[in-house]
């Protein structure tokens, strides 16, 4: 499978880092498939953002 990019930028890498704690620790994944890797990318405007590797 491929990324899966969440739907929002946020400004700072910080932001971008409790995104990625908040959902390595959420409880109850859809379909009950755990990702295999989450991380924080920046865009070339500088902005961060989330994605899973399925």
């Amino acid at each position: 499978m491929g990324w899966v990019y969440y739907g929002k930028l946020v400004d700072t890498k910080f932001q971008a880092d409790c995104l990625v704690a908040r959902l390595e620790n959420a409880e109850g994944w859809l379909y009950r498939h755990v990702p295999k890797y989450i991380g924080v990318y920046q865009t070339r405007r500088g902005r961060y953002g989330v994605k899973i590797l399925w």
